[in-house]
């Protein structure tokens, strides 16, 4: 007797769409809490691992809390005020200063390290309602998304050294500078967070080259004042106002949307030769079916 298939469940991320499927609110919502509490249990395990990390080497691996102030221990001695001349530790003013920040600094490595878990809930909740070329196309922009994310954060922790360099040293003559891990975290994070998210900005400019809404005419038009605009955003966002975090994002920031100018380039070349004629025109020019003098808009039966 043939065994009978065991059907999967409609959240299957692998099972084929049923066009006809449907769900009810009620459905939904089971399902998005259900995802959620999975969710949160995965942030609650990276951020325990996460405390632990802070003070202990893993599998040979630093300890959280070294790697944090590493860009802060590569500055000389002179740049930084400690409880002696050659001691590295942060400053902290309150009793509950040191507990605050590491409990602070591992929610952010528990949301990092889970990021695999909460991000699979996030889409096994959404894949369902998705067509399989639009669940390609989500997966390839979830995966770009995360590293260019990555990349910027991993920039901005490599400049945060020459950051403090330059404003512990601007006048350590006459004044010394003992940063709380406080302020030393928020800059770190803040600066992390900025780089991150500035470089997701050229897959802003992909997608909207994808659907249409800018070409890379236009954009080859507009390349000086992007230009100037990513160094304008740099200027404006980075939060320690030092000159050398601003250059290295504005330079940064220059050359990805470059590169996505380029694939925007790529796009509109493949897009001119699925439709011959009509790329070419410029981008005030209406096309041949908008045009009221075109023979294509009174004789193709546009009419309403």
């Amino acid at each position: 007797m043939p065994t009978q298939k065991r059907r999967r469940p409609r959240w299957w991320p692998g099972r084929r769409r049923d066009p006809e499927a449907t769900m009810s609110v009620l459905d939904h919502l089971l399902e998005l809490r259900r995802r959620l509490a999975w969710a949160l249990v995965a942030v609650a395990v990276g951020t325990i691992a996460g405390f632990v990390w802070y003070e202990n080497r893993i599998a040979g691996v630093p300890s959280l809390g070294s790697l944090l102030i590493e860009p802060y221990c590569s500055l000389p001695s002179t740049a930084r005020s400690g409880l002696n001349g050659t001691d590295c530790r942060l400053l902290a003013t309150g009793p509950f200063d040191q507990f605050l920040l590491r409990v602070k600094v591992a929610l952010t490595a528990g949301v990092v390290l889970s990021a695999p878990g909460w991000l699979g809930q996030l889409w096994m909740f959404v894949t369902p309602g998705l067509r399989r070329p639009e669940r390609r196309g989500a997966a390839a922009f979830i995966g770009a998304a995360s590293a260019l994310f990555a990349g910027g954060a991993v920039l901005a922790f490599l400049v945060v050294g020459q950051a403090l360099g330059f404003l512990l040293t601007i006048g350590n003559s006459v004044q010394a500078t003992a940063l709380r891990g406080e302020e030393y975290y928020s800059l770190v994070l803040s600066l992390m967070v900025v780089f991150g998210v500035a470089f997701l900005t050229p897959l802003v400019v992909i997608m909207l080259n994808r659907v249409g809404a800018v070409s890379y005419r236009r954009l080859a038009r507009w390349r000086r004042g992007i230009i100037f605009g990513a160094f304008l955003f740099a200027g404006v966002a980075t939060p320690g106002g030092d000159p050398i975090s601003m250059a290295v994002l504005g330079a940064a920031l220059s050359v990805l949307l470059e590169a996505a100018m380029q694939v925007c380039r790529l796009h509109d070349r493949r897009r001119a030769r699925r439709d011959p004629g009509w790329e070419d025109l410029d981008d005030d020019t209406p096309s041949p079916l908008t045009d009221p003098a075109s023979p294509l808009a009174t004789e193709g039966g546009t009419s309403c």
